[in-house]
């Protein structure tokens, strides 16, 4: 193995490695507050409004999502590993929870905009399931989004010139009124991961 597909290797394996870390510190600052339903109590200090662009150039903001569940998840396109696996696994999700799968939002957030363009964002993500919104924005408006969602995120140089991104692993399961109140972790078996989605839209205030 040469030493730059080496190198390649080790970050992209940090990468996966951070993010795992990311989801269980997610997990610490959540643990303790489950309810009975399996999710746990809101949690203010996690989410929050945002402003950012879909695929089509339209402006999305947490007003856009509000009335249903959102389901959201932060990566990158250029990601080799994470990001492809857990898009996978949220459109087999999706997929198993047939027409229930309407009553819950899905964004995709990029945490590398300078790459990830609406067009790129949009290519990339409904390669997967179009009904996953894809999201991006200025560098301003990610770092906002980051910040309020606890999202850890950083970019890693490459020796070649060119960068890869650590960055959270989890999913974040967030109420209709945009409040925190889980994750899914990365990888997490199917059989703990759907119930938690079908509980989300099971605690969904009805549809007028």
């Amino acid at each position: 193995m040469s030493g730059l597909k080496l190198f390649r290797y080790v970050a992209w394996a940090a990468v996966a490695v951070l993010a795992g870390v990311s989801g269980v510190l997610v997990y610490q600052q959540t643990a303790g507050n489950e309810n009975s339903g399996g999710l746990i109590e809101p949690l203010a200090a996690i989410g929050g409004p945002f402003e950012l662009i879909d695929g089509n150039g339209e402006t999305v903001t947490d007003a856009t999502f509000a009335g249903k569940p959102t389901v959201l998840f932060f990566g990158f396109t250029y990601c080799p590993d994470v990001c492809p696996t857990t898009l996978s696994e949220l459109q087999g999700w999706m997929d198993a929870l047939g027409d229930d799968a309407e009553k819950l939002n899905y964004a995709f957030v990029s945490v590398d905009p300078e790459r990830d363009t609406p067009e790129v964002m949009r290519d990339y993500v409904w390669a997967f399931d179009k009904r996953i919104t894809p999201l991006t924005g200025s560098r301003d408006q990610v770092d906002a989004m980051i910040k309020a969602y606890r999202v850890y995120a950083k970019k890693v140089p490459l020796d070649d010139g060119d960068y890869t991104m650590d960055h959270s692993a989890a999913v974040y399961l967030m109420n209709a009124d945009n409040k925190f109140v889980g994750t899914i972790a990365y990888q997490e078996a199917e059989d703990t991961a759907l119930p938690k989605l079908r509980r989300l839209i099971k605690n969904a205030p009805a549809s007028s």
